[in-house]
């Protein structure tokens, strides 16, 4: 008996943050992308879950972390067809990038988070004090939207590392770009440091940290609602897991502002 199940509607915003109209604009885009093929290692056999019931169950993973013995009998079929569904479903939940890079009258805000990951070929013990995954994250300064995610690193490389190595400067086009003070020798925005020998900064220099922290402090309030998805405290998934399911729960971020 499946007791989960898109068309009780009341459940969709507990497990997606989503109201139903978002929701199956969600359902739509893995749609687009793909969600309803049949599964690749069985071909011929269709799913036993509808598309709806699938991304549900994705985004139920995501926001509680269970694992697919428990997942198995709330959607009524077997701990094998739930891993199954996620590992097909769940990178079609990603964002996508945009057909247009942004502008140079455009201000985004790039900010790493650390993800612990159990893949220890993926992450580093880092200063969270748990094997983490970096992963640097652009939202516009306007709306909080997001934009990308980069590819993970190790938790140990410095932020002006991955934000080339993730591929994540290739988002922002000719966009201005701010960030805190981890990203030394990047072309980004930074507020300004007292140089050898000076007691304080110039009132001008004062004027612009202030009015850049003003703007950079947009960025964690955002992030705070990405980081309330369970699975990014603890991700067990391997390889790309750690990538999908942070842009996945960045697309479903979207989508509940209302703006994507």
């Amino acid at each position: 008996m499946q007791i989960v199940t898109a068309q009780r509607r009341e459940l969709i915003e507990v497990f997606t943050g989503l109201r139903p109209r978002r929701f199956h604009r969600l359902v739509r885009a893995v749609h687009r992308e793909g969600g309803r093929a049949l599964a690749p290692d069985r071909p011929g056999r269709p799913w036993a879950l509808t598309l709806e019931d699938r991304v549900l169950l994705v985004a139920m993973y995501c926001r509680t972390n269970l694992t697919v013995r428990p997942l198995a009998p709330l959607f009524g079929i077997s701990p094998v067809a739930v891993d199954r569904t996620i590992s097909w479903h769940g990178p079609l939940l990603a964002l996508t990038p945009g057909k247009r890079k942004p502008g140079r009258h455009q201000v985004l805000i790039v900010g790493g988070t650390l993800v612990p990951t159990r893949d220890r070929t993926l992450s580093a013990s880092s200063k969270n004090y748990r094997f983490s995954a970096n992963l640097q994250v652009l939202i516009t300064a306007e709306t909080r939207l997001v934009l990308g995610v980069g590819r993970p690193l190790p938790g140990n490389r410095n932020d002006c590392i991955a934000f080339a190595e993730s591929r994540i400067k290739d988002a922002c086009g000719s966009a201005t770009v701010i960030a805190d003070g981890g990203y030394q020798g990047t072309d980004i925005l930074m507020s300004h440091r007292r140089q050898a020998g000076q007691d304080r900064l110039p009132d001008w220099k004062g004027q612009h940290n202030a009015s850049h922290c003003q703007v950079r402090a947009r960025f964690e309030p955002a992030f705070v609602r990405v980081k309330n998805w369970t699975i990014l405290r603890d991700c067990r998934l391997k390889g790309d897991g750690v990538y999908w399911t942070t842009s996945g729960v960045a697309h479903m971020h979207n989508l509940a502002l209302g703006r994507a």
